[in-house]
């Protein structure tokens, strides 16, 4: 698989099966690379409480494989509007 890994691709731990997406990459001076893994929130485990963010997770790049590549969205272009002023305009 592609070892590329890229913020926002869902990635796997080939050691533990832990699987999330990638959030954040840190690069040390020693040149270890580690990347922040945020798993999916289980909403079906009626034991933890609601709404709460999990905690991402710290991983070597070496240990990651990537499961799937981000999704790229295309966004439409506006052509704009009326301007708009604030109540406290400078000079008017």
């Amino acid at each position: 698989m592609n070892k590329e890994i890229e913020l926002g691709d869902k990635v796997r731990c080939i050691h533990t099966g832990f699987e999330g997406t990638a959030i954040c990459k840190s690069e040390f001076i020693n040149g270890c690379v580690q990347w922040a893994i945020l798993p999916k929130i289980n909403k079906t485990s009626k034991t933890s409480k609601e709404n709460i963010m999990p905690e991402e997770v710290g991983i070597d790049s070496q240990s990651l494989e990537v499961v799937s590549k981000k999704k790229v969205k295309m966004i439409k272009k506006e052509t704009g509007g009326p301007m708009r002023y604030g109540i406290k305009s400078r000079g008017f």
